[in-house]
């Protein structure tokens, strides 16, 4: 599994986490909404300095994670969410393969 699967996988998870849009989200991130919907999408690589900012940013809005960014990029089956998207769950699973 690429890097930014696994980025992607990991920012839904927190984004679903902590119950919120993907609007609210970008903006605890820093980032853009049109950029984070790519990312959790996997359209586009992510510098490791974006990264970095993500998990910082992630630990600003919940003082009680300690959330590096290395946690980010590593694939962790238990921050798989449940996919509304048939395309996205078949992706997946043939990944994990």
């Amino acid at each position: 599994m690429k890097l930014c699967e696994s980025l992607s996988i990991n920012l839904k998870y927190y984004r679903k986490k902590y119950n919120l849009s993907q609007e609210k989200f970008a903006e605890i991130l820093g980032t853009t909404l049109s950029y984070l919907n790519q990312i959790e999408n996997n359209k586009v690589d992510v510098k490791t300095s974006t990264i970095d900012r993500f998990a910082e940013n992630i630990n600003k809005y919940d003082k009680k994670v300690k959330i590096k960014s290395e946690d980010l990029v590593i694939f962790n089956k238990t921050h798989v969410t449940h996919f509304t998207r048939i395309d996205e769950r078949k992706k997946l699973v043939s990944n994990l393969k």
